[in-house]
């Protein structure tokens, strides 16, 4: 606990209302950190209600709606944490969206949407939260990417392009900022368990497991806790790299 060194802090964490988001900030509200819930305005209710759980953990959470295809609307997210909590240490761009398809077939709206919420979206959070970031002189930015963005994947060209150009984004992120004692880092994870993996063919996900190594799907847990490690000052010396979370599927 006291490495780790959190407590007190404060994260601003995208798409976390649910899902994988939802179990980092679980995760960072457990080593005493503030939260920041961002998410998109639809998800109103499921975001006030992880804002709820949370606080029951003995942290403070507000949820900050807004789409991160909006430059404005990432400000007003950065914003509302300066405002809560009086600044911002950690931010992990988690929001991200998939519209798979074969490239011969997918429509410019399906590349567009991806790329303006998977990778633009981390490019307007990160730029919205540098400058309270830099007048503290240090900060930890995690970026969740995917092993796709590494290998590539079919029918996913608008997915694992942004993903790719994320982890790019990540190691100059952590060049440009690193005069000021802010991290970057990103994570990868390989076949995490969801609502949406659940659903598969039992001969789908026996294909899957066979390229698993370890022979199992990784859960949110898995995920929750290489992001927080990358936020504490257990990793205040890791800039710049894409730790893969995947069984050992991409090696």
């Amino acid at each position: 606990m006291e490495i780790l060194n959190l407590s007190g802090k404060t994260a601003i964490i995208t798409g976390a209302a649910r899902g994988i988001g939802k179990r980092i900030a679980e995760k960072m509200a457990s080593q005493g950190v503030n939260i920041v819930i961002n998410d998109i305005p639809p998800a109103k209710e499921t975001a006030e209600a992880t804002c709820k759980e949370l606080e029951s953990m003995g942290v403070r959470a507000i949820a900050s709606l807004g789409d991160v295809r909006s430059f404005e609307d990432a400000q007003k997210v950065v914003s509302d944490a300066v405002d809560a909590f009086g600044g911002v240490d950690i931010l992990v761009n988690n929001a991200g969206i998939t519209r798979d398809g074969l490239l011969m077939r997918m429509s410019e709206q399906d590349w567009d949407d991806v790329l303006a919420i998977n990778l633009k979206g981390a490019f307007h959070m990160i730029k919205a939260v540098s400058r309270p970031m830099f007048k503290k002189r240090s900060g930890a930015i995690v970026n969740v990417a995917s092993v796709v963005g590494i290998m590539g994947n079919p029918g996913q060209a608008n997915y694992t392009a942004s993903k790719a150009g994320l982890i790019g984004l990540t190691k100059t992120v952590a060049k440009e900022f690193s005069a000021r004692n802010i991290t970057c880092n990103a994570v990868a994870p390989g076949f995490i368990r969801s609502a949406m993996t659940d659903v598969l063919a039992e001969d789908v996900k026996e294909n899957y497991l066979k390229a698993i190594p370890l022979g199992r799907f990784g859960e949110p847990e898995d995920v929750a806790s290489v992001v927080v490690f990358l936020a504490s000052d257990m990793a205040k010396y890791v800039t710049g790299q894409v730790v893969q979370i995947d069984g050992g599927l991409l090696m």
